[in-house]
């Protein structure tokens, strides 16, 4: 069944980023005419994604107006975003995996064609998308894979025992919705629930159930998370207005 609906995780300040997240989100930082947000709702909608849910925290109100603008489009406050990291964003999004469904972090930055190829090609439960470079740091959302099996995910994993990194885009079919939602519950249930980040909860049930994984090797994406990186997708994006 082809995926036509997508939660994109957007609560955080982007504190790494000021000044420039002083007054909005960093969802909301202008990359060559549009905004981070904007580039993803339309390489989600280019691939017939129009609901989307944007998991909304610092600065609500001003994503909540660009939500205004686009059909199929609403938001969700988590009140907790100061004091949670963002799995308790999907947590206050649970419901909304009531389908087939992509989730995306609000800064990452993705083509088209990168979407495209996933709901391609992300056939597992759950897949995580993934793309690979020489070396790997401590930022890294580190990836063990084999034969196209997700092993281990995680920042602290040891660089030089990973082959991959996600790039914050997941894919839930079928069971692996409820699968991952059951599993979010349950850690949000401990102490150290709000404090983590829900691939964390991948690499929970990465021993018990298959998590697949999508190579985008090739693809064009972006991170952005440092003041380098800013300039490093404004120069992408210029890429790509002349082409969407």
């Amino acid at each position: 069944m082809t995926i036509d609906k997508a939660i994109i995780l957007s609560a955080g300040k982007g504190s790494r980023l000021l000044p420039l997240t002083e007054s909005r989100p960093k969802c909301l930082i202008e990359l060559s005419g549009r905004t981070l947000l904007e580039w993803q709702l339309d390489a989600l909608a280019a691939n017939g994604i129009e609901d989307v849910t944007i998991v909304t925290g610092f600065r609500a109100d001003l994503v909540d107006e660009v939500a205004e603008t686009r059909n199929g489009v609403r938001t969700l406050f988590n009140p907790f975003y100061h004091v949670a990291d963002n799995l308790g964003s999907v947590w206050m999004a649970r419901e909304r995996f009531d389908r087939d469904t992509l989730l995306l972090n609000g800064d990452t930055l993705v083509s088209p064609e990168l979407v495209a190829r996933v709901l391609a090609e992300a056939s597992a439960p759950i897949s995580v998308t993934v793309d690979e470079k020489p070396e790997y740091d401590a930022d890294d959302m580190k990836v063990l894979r084999r034969d196209g099996r997700l092993l281990r995910i995680g920042k602290t994993l040891a660089a030089d025992q990973c082959n991959a990194e996600s790039i914050g885009l997941l894919a839930f079919r079928g069971a692996g919705r409820q699968i991952f939602i059951e599993a979010v519950e349950e850690i949000m249930h401990t102490p150290a629930g709000t404090a983590s980040w829900y691939l964390k909860v991948i690499d929970s049930l990465a021993d018990k159930n298959e998590i697949g994984t999508v190579s985008i090797v090739g693809q064009e994406w972006a991170e952005v998370d440092f003041p380098a990186d800013v300039d490093a997708a404004r120069a992408l994006t210029a890429r790509w207005a002349r082409r969407f």
